[in-house]
């Protein structure tokens, strides 16, 4: 993954999210994109002559450029190129805009309103505009070393061979890949394609691109949910990212039932490479 496309913005998940974004260049000899959005829609109810909302364009445009010249400077004493891009609107627009001709997406677990306990809409919404994978990085996470354990999440949809087949520059890479799956009643869903994809046609994909794996169908515990279940079996295995499909149902099934994707994000523990 030789384009990467970082989403840089001033939260508690920067850091962690740069400190991947440089391991991955490095690992890859790649080049970072540094995505950076000054929002501009900053009109208050009172604020009739807009005058107000000029005065906060130009601040926040001051920030912006603070922030710029600071992460430049650091990134003039890393080993890898970058780039940098700028534009007044939303992040999840930007980001969109220049995702298709980037092999990968690295963006933080929470949104800028650091809600707890809350998944992020921004990388909701980043799902829906963006077809290249997204890695989604905690704000704990001081590296990115893609010789650890690889952990795959398979639910036999779409979705898991959508985030195989991306995430295949990674796992190719990866020390150990293992292919979980847990043992759940599945619902048939009316109108719906049907797809029934054993963990054994991902550990076949796999194989074809010279890659060895482990499959391990995991019990479906009482009172534990799925992504629980996952992630307790992925630190057990020293996994060092999950694969996953993101966003299997609907969206608005999502946000009213939940869903493992929802619940991932919710309280994210290992970076997590998601496509759709």
């Amino acid at each position: 993954m030789k384009s990467i496309l970082l989403h840089v913005y001033d939260d508690d998940c920067f850091e962690a999210r740069l400190q991947v974004a440089l391991d991955l260049a490095r690992q890859c000899k790649g080049r970072i994109t540094c995505a950076q959005a000054v929002p501009y829609d900053l009109g208050m109810p009172s604020d009739f002559y807009g005058m107000m909302s000029a005065e906060m364009i130009v601040e926040y445009d001051k920030i912006a450029e603070d922030a710029k010249k600071a992460i430049e400077e650091r990134l003039s004493h890393e080993d890898v190129q970058w780039e940098w891009k700028r534009s007044r609107g939303s992040a999840a627009a930007l980001i969109g805009s220049c995702a298709p001709i980037h092999d990968v997406v690295i963006v933080g677990s929470h949104d800028p309103l650091k809600l707890p306990k809350s998944p992020s809409r921004f990388v909701g919404e980043l799902i829906e505009r963006v077809r290249a994978p997204i890695i989604v990085v905690p704000s704990d996470v001081r590296s990115f070393d893609l010789e650890v354990p690889a952990i795959v999440a398979w639910n036999s949809s779409a979705e898991s061979a959508h985030a195989l087949r991306a995430a295949m520059p990674l796992l190719s890479r990866a020390k150990e890949v293992h292919v979980l799956s847990v043992n759940e009643k599945k619902r048939a869903k009316k109108h719906a394609p049907h797809f029934d994809l054993p963990s054994l046609k991902a550990a076949e994909y796999l194989a074809e691109h010279g890659v060895k794996s482990e499959i391990t169908e995991l019990p479906k515990t009482k009172g534990r949910s799925i992504a629980d279940t996952l992630v307790a079996a992925a630190k057990a295995r020293e996994g060092g990212y999950i694969v996953m499909g993101a966003y299997g149902h609907s969206r608005f099934r999502e946000q009213i039932l939940g869903g493992v994707t929802r619940d991932m994000l919710r309280d994210l523990k290992l970076p997590l490479v998601l496509a759709h």
